[in-house]
């Protein structure tokens, strides 16, 4: 696994700093693999992380009665939490599973600016789904300013990142129809999404 230092942008200011620890390098080498995932118990405890994540501001994607939710953090220019999107779309066709995306803006110096087209949008859904769809050619276009309040949301997501552990995207916390939870740190494994989305 290629690893790289990630610089996280402040907003849309020039002043930059290194994250603490590191991340999976999605924007590596073409020899670099996709991080691998690990269940583990999320922390702090269960009720508290989904406390957390219910307060974000996070970007619906399936149905709201589905019986599993999973949370991940998506930075919109991540290759692999577009994987991870496109992978999760038999389970959210059938309606067992809603994504809630919480964005962050990490990886390029565009990605808040990117990330702010998706929340200041008036359908932050529609606009999620437009930005997934337009994967191939550079996603959804970034945003002309990023109000105050965004740049607000931005940071306090990346904080509620990295408090969980997650030093890439995606980060992902599942939260299964008995309230139980698992987090994954990068794409999982083919052979582990049935164990990420549940049964189809």
């Amino acid at each position: 696994m290629h690893l790289q230092r990630t610089v996280l942008f402040a907003g849309m200011a020039a002043s930059l700093f290194l994250a603490a620890g590191w991340a999976t390098a999605a924007e590596g080498p073409a020899t670099a693999q996709a991080p691998q995932a690990k269940a583990q118990a999320a922390k702090p405890a269960g009720d508290t992380v989904q406390a957390q994540l219910e307060a974000s501001t996070w970007v619906p994607d399936g149905k709201a009665d589905a019986p599993r939710v999973i949370y991940t953090f998506t930075d919109p220019n991540c290759k692999y939490c577009h994987k991870f999107w496109d992978a999760a779309r038999p389970w959210v066709d059938a309606g067992k599973v809603q994504l809630r995306h919480i964005l962050v803006g990490v990886i390029r110096d565009d990605s808040p600016a990117k990330a702010a087209a998706i929340l200041q949008a008036p359908d932050r859904a529609a606009a999620l789904m437009e930005h997934e769809k337009k994967s191939a050619q550079g996603g959804i276009a970034p945003a002309f300013s990023v109000s105050p309040d965004v740049r607000k949301t931005l940071e306090a997501h990346r904080k509620l990142m990295m408090s969980l552990g997650f030093r890439g995207t995606p980060g992902i916390v599942v939260i299964d129809s008995q309230g139980g939870t698992k987090s994954y740190g990068g794409m999982p494994r083919d052979a582990a999404l049935p164990e990420v989305f549940g049964a189809l």
